[in-house]
């Protein structure tokens, strides 16, 4: 990830670069239709190639964004139709032009996320993979784009993009141009400085100046505690951290971190629950200004927009910035020290209890993310027993290694701070042996053997049962029945809804998803809360009646105890406990 400065430097060394141009207009926003115009002046080779992208910054997995381009054509300099050629799905190639190469498209587009753009009559919200083409070999080339806003519906622009004038922004090359969404709504925003630079909050809502104020409260709040983990801000482009966030009921639910900015959408309104749900997004995108966007995977360099993106080490930069959006919610008063500890629970047992830990390390975990970041296909997988998403593994061992770094008078926020001061603050990228080194570094080649070896190039778990304890907090398990299924009550009955674990009494007693559960021991089962109550009743093993396929079929079950962990308090926990609990959460 380079920085804007040295572009611009290298820029005025080689002379006066020539720019390429974007437009885009909304006269048909209502059918959710965008104009889309570029120009490619000084066009050298014969043929030029233009394409879109098929993936997104921030993204690991594909996503064909040339489905929805149509109406495309091109001409030269003198408005003259052009040669366009398709060798693939993804791109166009324009030859007999006369140095100049212009391209006009519809697009299409309504999906409001981290990902795609939406283009209706409430805003224009562009992430620009999703909405621009380009042409590979002028990826150096500085790119102008001017946004036609509508008048009539109150526009504004909000994006990290560098105002030229007017309505015209300016990045230094397509990368830039890529990594830098746009939102154009009647929006209200908001702002404060923090060490001489404007951390800025832009709300595309429904709601209230009071809600809003409320909400920038806590927003204000947490990035000055997730600031306190590193002791500084990222010195970001042109002095300015943007958020983009637009809680509208035509958006999906998303939030995408990028350089100097961050989308963050949901559909709950600030009034209707979103004040607290919403803010957890806040706390994990901004942390990745310094995990992910500089801290950064050698593997993300440079970044792919024809393939998907792969790289080992998500479960440091997602999952440990998915451990941090909780602790800095609690540092940051914005959840209590209970709400935050008993919150842990439902990534543990997710985490622990999960058949895959048999498959895949937390390394592993993260290259399967071109499968599950957002990614479809129409075949059903097994992910259930095979797959722990790297967000959820890697925030559990974060956990499991700021605790443990604890016992020795060390901490994760100044094990952060070291990777950012060799890796992020210089945006060298790192391998995941330079977390193991750095890890080595900080805490001693025994510590950071030991803990890479057990967890993260394999899947054992850590002691979590003792290193909890000394926060004073405990670690409980259920003595309840359990047969392990998933449930849905249906017309046609009680349907296992999701495919069985390998560890459950259901998977051992050959039930899979899609049977129907109609009786238990000879009763009849109408309810989850009748099943709930046979079992918990039961004990050893249950004959099970069910349905597959229109078929009565019978099986018995052994049942287990009920693997769920609890995670509290303890309330008799040590002076030194209680200390120790404090120190890790209190504000900094």
């Amino acid at each position: 990830m380079h920085k804007i400065l040295l572009a611009f430097l290298f820029l005025s060394f080689i002379g006066k670069a020539q720019t390429n141009s974007y437009k885009i207009s909304f006269d048909n926003a209502v059918h959710h239709e965008a104009n889309v115009k570029i120009s490619f002046p000084e066009v050298k080779s014969k043929t030029l190639k233009i394409r879109m992208s098929r993936t997104s910054p921030g993204r690991y997995a594909l996503h064909e964004f040339v489905k929805n381009v149509y109406g495309f054509k091109a001409t030269n300099s003198k408005g003259e139709d052009l040669k366009a050629k398709r060798k693939d799905p993804y791109s166009w190639q324009v030859s007999d032009h006369d140095g100049t190469v212009n391209i006009e498209y519809t697009l299409f587009a309504n999906r409001g996320d981290g990902t795609y753009s939406q283009i209706d009559e409430t805003h224009a919200h562009l992430n620009i993979p999703a909405t621009f083409m380009y042409a590979e070999e002028f990826k150096h080339r500085p790119v102008d784009v001017t946004f036609d806003v509508r008048k009539d519906l109150n526009w504004k622009i909000a994006t990290q993009l560098k105002q030229k004038s007017g309505n015209t922004y300016t990045a230094p090359d397509l990368y830039y141009f890529m990594d830098s969404p746009t939102e154009i709504s009647d929006f209200s925003i908001k702002s404060f400085e923090l060490d001489g630079q404007e951390i800025q909050f832009v709300l595309h809502h429904q709601g209230t100046k009071e809600e809003f104020d409320q909400y920038f409260d806590q927003v204000e709040r947490i990035v000055k505690q997730e600031k306190a983990v590193y002791n500084e801000l990222p010195e970001f482009d042109y002095g300015k951290y943007t958020f983009l966030a637009c809680y509208m009921p035509n958006v999906s639910g998303d939030g995408m971190e990028h350089r100097n900015s961050t989308i963050l959408t949901d559909t709950d309104a600030l009034a209707d629950g979103g004040m607290n749900a919403n803010i957890g997004t806040v706390a994990h995108e901004f942390f990745h200004a310094w995990n992910v966007e500089r801290i950064r995977p050698d593997e993300l360099e440079p970044f792919d927009f024809s393939e998907a993106n792969m790289t080992g080490s998500l479960w440091f930069a997602e999952g440990f910035t998915s451990y941090y959006t909780g602790l800095m919610l609690c540092r940051a008063k914005v959840r209590s020290q209970k709400e935050y500890i008993e919150g842990l629970d439902g990534t543990f047992n997710y985490v622990w209890n999960s058949p895959a830990l048999e498959y895949f390390s937390p390394i592993e975990m993260s290259y399967q993310a071109p499968f599950v970041d957002a990614a479809t296909s129409v075949d059903p997988t097994n992910r259930e027993n095979t797959f722990i998403s790297y967000y959820s593994y890697g925030s559990i061992l974060g956990l499991a290694l700021d605790l443990s770094l604890r016992q020795d008078d060390l901490n994760l926020d100044d094990f952060m701070k070291l990777m950012w001061t060799k890796f992020g603050k210089n945006e060298v990228a790192y391998k995941i042996e330079d977390i193991e080194a750095t890890l080595k570094e900080y805490a001693g080649d025994k510590f950071g053997t030991e803990f890479f070896n057990k967890y993260i190039y394999n899947s054992e778990m850590p002691e979590y049962a003792e290193l909890l304890k000394t926060v004073g907090v405990k670690l409980d398990r259920s003595e309840e029945n359990d047969l392990g299924v998933s449930l849905s009550e249906t017309d046609n009955g009680l349907e296992i809804n999701r495919n069985t674990l390998k560890s459950s009494a259901a998977y051992k007693a050959g039930l899979v998803s899609g049977d129907i559960i109609k009786s238990i021991n000879g009763t009849p089962i109408e309810s989850k809360e009748q099943f709930d109550k046979i079992i918990s009743e039961s004990s050893g093993t249950v004959k099970i009646e069910f349905t597959r396929f229109n078929e009565k079929r019978n099986t018995e079950a052994k049942l287990n105890t009920d693997p769920t962990y609890t995670i509290s308090i303890d309330d008799k926990a040590s002076k030194d406990a209680v200390k120790n609990r404090e120190d890790w959460l209190r504000s900094k």
